[in-house]
């Protein structure tokens, strides 16, 4: 097989290993808190920082887990209606990768041991916020010339098995697909889009 038929059957038919969420440990560590205090707080440090550095470029990882044979996405939960995905802002110059492993043991990383095996895999969706303001969209309005903030999520393969911490002000919860979708109003626009972003997979149960 030539090489762009190699390319060509991997892109049609990508499969994606899910290990069961029983074959995860979850400890707890300090709390994580944001940088910003409020949300015009945040809006302002935007507003600094664009100034200085130009668009703000953030990365989130997605990962994926399954339990009663369905996939699940490891969501980050603060309060009873907030929900994240794991990941934040690059610092200036970080390349997407290294800077969403980075976010990732952070987040989820234990304290004084290695990091998980984390595999950075595809893109699954470009999300743009065109102003210092909460929407955001999968692409740039026409008549925006420079968008404040680009947020890149990426499939992130999780190893086999793995021993998580989380922080002590947040929950992890899996969340099913059939629940995210078409829910923005629980889930956000972002999160909400994931099952819609990952229908081109093939997921087999580990």
């Amino acid at each position: 097989m030539s090489q762009e038929a190699m390319i060509e059957e991997y892109t049609m038919n990508r499969t994606i290993k899910l290990y069961p969420l029983t074959n995860y440990t979850f400890g707890v560590k300090d709390p994580l808190f944001e940088r910003d205090k409020t949300v015009p707080e945040r809006f302002q440090r935007m507003r600094d920082d664009f100034a200085k550095f130009g668009v703000r470029r953030s990365v989130e990882g997605v990962l994926l887990v399954h339990e009663h044979g369905l996939p699940h996405v490891l969501l980050l939960q603060l309060g009873t209606t907030f929900f994240r995905l794991p990941g934040g802002e690059l610092d200036p110059g970080e390349g997407e990768t290294e800077g969403l492993k980075r976010l990732l043991m952070e987040t989820l990383g234990r304290q004084n041991s290695p990091p998980p095996e984390w595999k950075i895999e595809d893109t699954l969706g470009n999300w743009w916020r065109p102003n210092f303001e909460p929407p955001q969209y999968p692409y740039i309005p026409p008549h925006i010339t420079s968008p404040k903030e680009h947020k890149k999520l990426f499939l992130v393969q999780i190893p086999e098995k793995a021993m998580f911490a989380v922080p002590k002000n947040y929950k992890l919860v899996a969340a099913p697909l059939f629940e995210l979708y078409d829910n923005a109003q629980g889930y956000g626009p972002v999160i909400s889009s994931l099952p819609s972003a990952m229908c081109r997979f093939n997921f087999i149960y580990m």
